[in-house]
């Protein structure tokens, strides 16, 4: 027997059904899951859950980059909503889009803190 296959091929029709019928669009979730599956973004999104705003500078320092390549991280993030960004003399600093982001991010640490991403019995 193959681990992870069923023995027999039986398909819940009333439950596969049910769930075709009530899936939603999912590509922006996916737009934003890609956006914070580079560890580079997901580094800055964390450092925004520790610091309510950093600028571009910080950010550099922060994931050892230079300026440009942060501010490249940076503008991505924004341009798939999980970050926002306003100028202060000339300066630009960041901050993450919502309490939604500061959830999903450290939701995502805790959990593999636990160790339960690599749990095969999942």
């Amino acid at each position: 027997m193959k681990k992870g296959l069923c023995e027999v091929s039986h398909v819940n029709e009333v439950a596969v059904t049910k769930i075709q019928q009530q899936m939603p669009d999912l590509s922006g979730v996916a737009k934003f899951l890609k956006a914070l599956s580079d560890e580079t973004r997901l580094k800055i999104a964390y450092a925004l859950t520790v610091e309510d705003e950093l600028c571009v500078c910080d950010v550099a320092t922060i994931i050892g980059s230079s300026v440009a390549t942060a501010s490249h991280h940076l503008r991505y993030l924004k341009e798939n909503n999980l970050a926002k960004s306003h100028r202060q003399g000339k300066q630009m600093y960041y901050s993450l889009a919502d309490a939604h982001v500061y959830q999903i991010v450290t939701i995502a640490y805790e959990h593999a803190k636990e160790g339960i991403v690599n749990d095969d019995t999942i």
